[in-house]
């Protein structure tokens, strides 16, 4: 049986058994069939992987480590968690790789408690500025914990480095704060981050470098955007946003001391049993990103995120950054249009079936749930085939939608221009 008769036959069986179900599932894909997919942290899986997701693997306990666990039965399920750790350490070009968290909040979670005592202070970028909840937000366990300090941005709208970090500022902090650990890798910043750099800083001030490489992990793995090894000490990362794997998570280092620390943080320090049809998944994912057309697809992912910087510009929207060396978009509506919120603007692409998400901006004075930003990003339409032509076509669509003050007329025609656009690139399973 194929995979994708597999995969069909999982959701198909849900008819009889739970029709309730069944409906919201397959009325979910046709949802994701129908429109753009441009949230910049999610993809479409393969046939293949979504096959081992729902595999029999999800039927058993398997605490512990490969050859080293707390219940019978698991000799397969140590070949397959040990295929995912060689994978793993392959693609990323890495000693040592765990690949049992369940996310990449847990992976920054088991970083942290290996890695630093309650207190202990550390570096990263505000959220509101591009970081991530788990990078010091007063809201999450690693803001409550722990004592974050914030770098900064430049802020200068017309200095040439608007809206990248801003390496001196990093520098200075950290001789100030000396903190135990400096955290680079973001989730909404557009511009390749200069992990030898950062290096130099840690060394300067004797921190642990680590980097959370979640929106760009597929981008390292297929050679578009600089690797953070030799230079990090820990890198931690999802398996599904760039790298078109599974939802999960995974922790890497070169350094076996570390790596011993971040085996008990996961297990048993932050987590129970790991979630084997998951890692099955993660294994199928590092697989297919260690094929040479991976490396196709990575280019294409940020040709394909230039491009849209580029047609948005071109058309007035004003871009944090003034542009993306990546995969994401974030364009900053204060400056084009400064009565639209990122709230409303999203929500009108997602009536016009281009789905995108309000995010936050450098000094937004607007909160969280309306913001001032609109993020958008590409690895999703370059899974369906999606290139300068249609990502062109696309831009078209997304001007004419923000600019239609939230017309319903406009969002309907434009809805089904979407749907006739996605006709022609079908889904990758």
């Amino acid at each position: 049986m194929s995979t994708e008769a597999v995969a069909d036959a999982g959701v198909n069986v849900l008819q009889g058994v739970d029709p309730e179900i069944y409906k919201w599932i397959t009325t979910e894909q046709q949802r994701q069939e129908n429109t753009l997919e441009m949230i910049a942290s999610e993809n479409h899986t393969s046939a293949a992987v979504m096959a081992a997701v729902g595999s029999c693997l999800t039927n058993k306990y398997c605490e512990g480590y490969p050859g080293k666990r707390y219940y019978s039965g698991c000799a397969y399920y140590d070949e397959v968690e040990t295929i995912a750790i060689e994978r793993a350490k392959q693609l990323f070009g890495c000693a040592f790789a765990n690949v049992q968290p369940h996310s990449g909040a847990n992976a920054n979670l088991a970083a942290f408690y290996a890695l630093l005592e309650p207190g202990d202070t550390f570096t990263s970028i505000e959220l509101s500025e591009g970081g991530h909840l788990t990078h010091g937000s007063r809201v999450n366990l690693s803001g409550k914990w722990f004592n974050p300090v914030h770098y900064p941005l430049v802020h200068d709208v017309e200095a040439d480095h608007f809206g990248h970090i801003d390496y001196d500022a990093v520098e200075a902090l950290c001789a100030e704060h000396k903190p135990k650990l400096i955290m680079c890798g973001y989730s909404a910043y557009p511009r390749i981050i200069d992990f030898e750099r950062f290096r130099k800083i840690a060394d300067a001030c004797g921190a642990i470098l680590l980097a959370d490489i979640a929106h760009i992990a597929g981008l390292v793995a297929g050679g578009a955007h600089p690797s953070p090894f030799p230079h990090c000490d820990v890198v931690t990362t999802t398996t599904h946003k760039t790298l078109r794997g599974p939802r999960g998570g995974l922790v890497m280092t070169n350094d076996e001391a570390i790596a011993k620390k971040i085996d008990k943080a996961v297990f048993p320090g932050t987590q129970g049993g790991p979630l084997m049809h998951a890692i099955a998944g993660k294994a199928v994912c590092f697989g297919e990103a260690l094929k040479d057309e991976f490396k196709d697809y990575a280019q294409q992912v940020v040709a394909n995120g230039q491009a849209l910087a580029a047609g948005l510009m071109d058309k007035g929207w004003a871009l944090s950054s003034n542009g993306t060396d990546n995969h994401l978009v974030l364009i900053d509506l204060r400056r084009t249009d400064p009565e639209l919120t990122g709230r409303d603007g999203a929500q009108w692409l997602d009536n016009a079936g281009i789905i995108t998400n309000k995010n936050t901006v450098m000094g937004d004075e607007r909160s969280p749930m309306v913001t001032s930003g609109i993020r958008l990003g590409t690895p999703a339409l370059t899974t369906r085939g999606f290139k300068a032509e249609q990502i062109e076509q696309t831009v078209e669509l997304i001007d004419r939608v923000l600019r239609s003050g939230g017309d319903e007329a406009t969002a309907n025609a434009v809805r089904g221009e979407v749907v006739d656009l996605c006709s022609q690139f079908p889904m990758p399973y």
